[in-house]
């Protein structure tokens, strides 16, 4: 008995279920940055961190230089939250990029950009990840002809993958594709028909594809130790 109290008591707060229950725009102004989770809302004058670009929490002075740990926990809490994901799950993204071939840091990039809910994300069918992974966990995404609904699921080079969306969904896909065309593009490593709703997997995304800049050596880093 007293051991569940103690599991459920290091629970991290918020998180239930796989999702983050609370306040998105907290997240961002934490980060000190967009990280673009609410969508649509966070390229217009509605954005919480646009009108209040401060940490959370009750006014305190000016803190003293940040030590080498919380540059390295910041850097991985922006880029676990900015993909919507969980600390389990994002430790194992981290060891199969450790026991990969190639530079650590560049195998984790590419296997956050290509994680299915992201390609979607990206091709501008979805104003956000979230929405983004509903999507793919309705079952409207198919690879090569085969329904996946694994939101984490890593698409390859030479893949193709369609959104076979219904009217209602179709018409939703149309007015993203219309109102963020604006604010942000499709990355080059993937070819989107936006009038068909099909992606074809180019080459491997690099970090120089990402909107946000990331540190990923802090990452790296922190992990390491």
């Amino acid at each position: 008995m007293q051991a569940k109290e103690k599991e459920k008591s290091l629970k991290p707060r918020g998180e239930k279920m796989g999702r983050y229950l609370e306040a998105k725009c907290k997240l961002c102004r934490r980060a000190d940055m967009k990280l673009f989770l609410k969508g649509t809302r966070c390229v217009t004058e509605k954005c919480s961190y646009a009108k209040r670009p401060k940490p959370p929490g009750a006014a305190m002075p000016s803190r003293k230089k940040l030590t080498n740990y919380a540059l390295q926990l910041r850097e991985k809490q922006k880029l676990k939250r900015m993909y919507g994901m969980l600390e389990n799950q994002f430790k194992r993204f981290f060891v199969v990029a450790n026991k990969s071939k190639g530079v650590t840091g560049r195998n984790l990039i590419q296997m956050l950009e290509r994680r299915l809910d992201n390609v979607v994300y990206r091709s501008l069918f979805a104003s956000s990840r979230e929405q983004a992974r509903q999507i793919v966990r309705h079952g409207f995404v198919f690879i090569s002809g085969k329904r996946v609904s694994i939101p984490s699921y890593i698409v390859r080079d030479g893949e193709n993958i369609e959104v076979k969306a219904k009217s209602n969904l179709g018409q939703y896909i149309k007015d993203n594709i219309e109102t963020h065309t604006k604010d942000r593009s499709c990355p080059t490593w993937m070819k989107v028909d936006n009038s068909s709703y099909k992606i074809d997997i180019i080459r491997a995304p690099e970090k120089e594809d990402l909107v946000i800049a990331i540190d990923e050596q802090l990452v790296i880093e922190l992990y390491s130790k």
